[in-house]
């Protein structure tokens, strides 16, 4: 198959006899799926529906797509597909930073496990092959320990794409089968959602360490109509209007988290777990963006191929909770701040590092917490403890029992859906196919609601970013409606959904499409 943006070439890694087998890429697949997560996803189907998610029959799916690693804007996306431990179907899940460049450079379109190891180990891939090697000195031990480890055994480790050395780890809750757990890389970029870690955990399969460099670098079909492409992209991703601009307010500035005042404004911020749409008293002020970047700011790198530069790195010198992260996001910062009725931005800043370490999903762990806290405000724990609303120093050992499946850690590891149905009141879990709602109230945002009861991964953002609409923060048309209105929702949902799929599969950030439409993606894909 000659098909622009492949290598043509996905390991089979069998993880029981340790054995692995080199596929081209179907081209009738290719056409269909595009790459990325159709592929991965077809991929997953094939393998039938009545796997065990933790059983060594399931699949993980490690894909790039057609325009991963290329010079196309905001192509630095990683997809993970697998059947989710945490909703029973089929979830993908997607990182930033600069792996998914260095797989595609290594030679891959994507790698597939399967099987068990009867020991911890971890996979070398370079130079178009994949190697198994024993993890077991860095097994129990955190994300950020084991990849400098890792990494400076095969070459050295170096962030924000620098060196030859990538790759991606999971923690102890992955090791422990907690069912949100989640892949973390060398930048601090998760595939966060859906339990891919603890899918990894079941097969003792620790980290994946990228070796390779630009020299991989697919070459453009059609460098001229590439060029033009790209110019036609940049132009519109950095036009004055669109969100992905360096304009003041924007995400170049503000990151993800400049969405944290904008929500609370419209009582569109579900708090202390859900039960206010908005924090209240100038308390969302102290975790927002704005924030961040006027007292803790100390870095603005970016992901491959990437002009917007969203990611905020952030130092906290000072109180408890000191801390150097490297990207504090408006999801976890919701999830781990207003969600849990939490205003200490440096609390909020370790809780996030401290998931990243331990390789937990930071909205799935915040809504772990708040539905405990509401459990326990209500006195239907049944004797699993309590833990208060903004009681920061709970919430840090309560991350670390989840994590490590220790006392009412190993209860709300099953997910906090299966917690509230254990206590009797599933009510309190703010869940869909037992995944749960991320940082958008629906009842201040109806196109979320939608979105939420229609997602095939479960309560997601990602699969339908209606807000982008709701909010005026993407140019789209006639489709802009008001966010309190019910009319017009169904539609604006499908489109999302639909636009969504596509840069999922070719694989582009979610943010490309605040700025680009269907003509931009496909004039970049017809390029390559």
């Amino acid at each position: 198959m000659a098909i622009g943006g492949f290598k043509n070439r996905v390991a089979w890694i069998n993880l029981t006899d340790g054995t692995v087998e080199y596929k081209g890429v179907d081209e009738n697949d290719a056409k269909k799926y595009i790459g990325g997560r159709g592929l991965g996803v077809k991929y997953v189907f094939d393998n039938g529906p009545d796997v065990d998610p933790l059983g060594p029959d399931n699949i993980l799916c490690v894909m790039t797509g057609p325009l991963t690693g290329t010079d196309v804007n905001m192509s630095g996306r990683l997809c993970t597909v697998t059947k989710s431990p945490l909703t029973g179907t089929v979830t993908d899940s997607h990182m930033g930073g600069w792996t998914a460049a260095k797989l595609k450079w290594a030679g891959f379109d994507g790698l597939v496990f399967k099987g068990k190891s009867d020991k911890p180990v971890y996979a070398l891939v370079e130079n178009g092959t994949v190697t198994l090697h024993d993890a077991s000195d860095v097994w129990g031990k955190g994300v950020h320990e084991t990849l400098d480890i890792l990494c400076e055994r095969h070459g050295g480790k170096e962030k924000g794409g620098k060196g030859a050395v990538d790759g991606m780890a999971i923690g102890p809750a992955g090791e422990n089968l907690v069912r949100f757990a989640c892949w973390v890389n060398v930048d601090d970029r998760a595939s966060g959602r859906g339990g891919t870690g603890a899918v990894a955990g079941s097969k003792n399969l620790k980290a994946i360490i990228i070796k390779s460099d630009k020299s991989g670098k697919p070459e453009p079909a059609n460098k001229e109509a590439d060029k033009e492409a790209r110019k036609t992209a940049l132009a519109a991703i950095m036009a004055e209007e669109n969100i992905t601009s360096p304009r003041k307010g924007g995400l170049s500035v503000y990151g993800t988290n400049v969405l944290m005042n904008i929500t609370e404004s419209i009582g569109a911020l579900p708090s202390k777990n859900s039960q206010q749409t908005a924090f209240g008293d100038g308390r969302a002020e102290k975790i927002s963006g704005e924030w961040v970047r006027e007292n803790i700011l100390v870095a603005e790198p970016t992901c491959h191929a990437c002009p917007v530069a969203c990611k905020k790195e952030v130092e906290v010198k000072e109180g408890p909770f000191k801390v150097h992260m490297e990207s504090l996001e408006y999801e976890p910062a919701w999830s781990l701040g207003a969600n849990c009725f939490n205003d200490d931005a440096g609390a909020v800043a370790y809780f996030i590092d401290l998931a990243n370490d331990f390789g937990l999903d930071a909205i799935e762990i915040g809504q772990a917490l708040a539905t405990y806290m509401e459990a326990s405000q209500r006195g239907y724990t049944n004797g699993d403890g309590k833990l208060d609303w903004g009681d920061t120093q709970g919430m840090a050992e309560t991350i670390r029992k989840i994590a490590f499946r220790e006392g009412v850690g190993d209860v709300l590891a099953e997910g906090p859906a299966n917690a509230a149905k254990k206590w009797g009141h599933p009510e309190i879990a703010m869940e869909v196919k037992g995944q749960c709602i991320p940082a958008y109230d629906p009842r201040g945002l109806k196109g979320m609601g939608i979105a939420y009861a229609t997602s095939n991964r479960g309560a997601c953002h990602l699969r339908a970013y209606t807000p982008a609409a709701e909010l005026g923060v993407m140019p789209f048309g006639s489709l802009k409606v008001d966010p309190l209105e019910w009319k017009g929702k169904g539609e604006l949902t499908k489109v999302f959904q639909d636009v969504h799929a596509v840069s999922d599969s070719l694989d582009l950030c979610k943010f490309s499409a605040f700025a680009e439409g269907m003509d931009e993606y496909t004039a970049q894909f017809n390029a390559v």
